[in-house]
């Protein structure tokens, strides 16, 4: 796996990270701030919801840091399209479904991961 793909996955892997603490950990404090969209009432109501989105992204940061510590290259990389197409997949959902802004997020990420593994 080049340099290139191993910077980006690393973006990703902390990006997901930072998502699961979020979610996780800061989701009726810090999460009002950075979810604005959503009203302050419902974050209390939703804290159990948003802890289980985050322990999924955790996982997905887990594959991606999973993917750099592996010696064989192509099984690195073939763990590293996995994940990243989980995200991309993440991301285009979540942008269909949730905000546009996720798109940008996340998939836009995982793309430029995947075409730098590809190409």
């Amino acid at each position: 796996m080049n340099l290139l793909s191993q910077i980006i996955i690393g973006f990703i892997a902390v990006l997901h990270i930072y998502i699961l603490w979020l979610e996780m950990f800061a989701w009726t404090t810090r999460g009002r701030k950075v979810f604005k969209s959503i009203p302050a009432d419902q974050f209390e109501k939703t804290k159990v919801m948003a802890a289980n989105q985050g322990l999924y992204n955790g996982f997905l940061a887990a594959g991606l840091i999973w993917s750099l510590l592996i010696c064989d290259v192509t099984w690195s990389q073939n763990v590293a399209l996995f994940f990243l197409s989980c995200v991309l997949v993440a991301g285009i959902y979540g942008a269909l479904t949730a905000s546009k802004r996720i798109f940008f997020v996340q998939a836009v990420p995982a793309i430029l991961g995947l075409l730098s593994l590809l190409f």
